[in-house]
């Protein structure tokens, strides 16, 4: 075999390897995540949960385009989305004056008993996502009811399938408040986006230290693997 053969043979391996390993490393990432807010303490005021702080809880976690955020409360706590920080500030849910803010569920203060109520917010754009409860003039959320996190790109918002519509606004939980036509600002959700279905929990820490140390070790091995075929084509 000739020099040029060799060499040519060489070069299309090293190519392959690259093809195969950018595959691999593409399927190799972490999929959307369900997070819990406040895990067991639930989504409740420190008067009535004192050991709460959701803001701590936020802190510890990295949220992406597509996770969700599961909020378990009662019906007579409200859960509140905006975009907006003096809307979130001021605890009030009414100020806002356009269509950053999205009340998921609303509270019910006349009830005479409050029932459980599960709430699922996606998390549908990037930057600062604030979180609150409305009712009761504010109090709750300054109560300790509230957080903001930093939403980053991730895997980006799932494709829509071409049957799809556009995604739901407010109104998928168990309890539901707010005007329907409400939707969260500058974003094209598919339709089938309204559950987190099939999404990988990430409540478990040992568990997610073993994803992303399994992740780390794929990575690696196929960054050796690409260097043997790259020094394999001088030979």
């Amino acid at each position: 075999m000739s020099c040029s053969m060799r060499s040519s043979l060489s070069s299309s391996c090293v190519n392959v390897l690259l093809i195969v390993s950018l595959m691999l490393l593409s399927l190799s990432a972490d999929a959307y995540k369900n997070y819990t807010v406040g895990e067991s303490t639930g989504w409740f005021d420190i008067q009535e949960k004192p050991s709460a702080n959701y803001q701590k809880w936020a802190d510890s976690k990295t949220f992406s385009l597509g996770d969700f955020l599961i909020f378990n409360t009662d019906s007579n706590h409200s859960v509140v989305q905006t975009y907006d920080f003096k809307t979130y500030k001021e605890c009030d849910y009414n100020n806002n004056e356009d269509n950053s803010t999205t009340q998921w569920s609303a509270a019910n203060p006349s009830a005479t008993s409050p029932v459980p109520v599960s709430v699922s917010v996606p998390l549908v754009k990037e930057g600062s996502n604030y979180f609150f409860s409305g009712n009761y003039d504010g109090q709750q959320c300054k109560f300790g009811q509230h957080f903001m996190i930093n939403v980053t790109h991730g895997q980006g918002l799932p494709s829509p399938d071409k049957d799809d519509e556009t995604a739901p606004g407010p109104g998928q939980s168990s309890q539901s408040g707010g005007d329907d036509d409400e939707v969260a600002p500058d974003t094209i959700v598919p339709a089938n986006f309204d559950h987190p279905k099939d999404i990988e929990s990430d409540d478990d820490d040992s568990l997610v230290k073993g994803r992303k140390s399994s992740s780390s070790i794929t990575k690696y091995n196929l960054l050796c693997l690409v260097l043997l075929g790259f020094m394999a084509s001088f030979f």
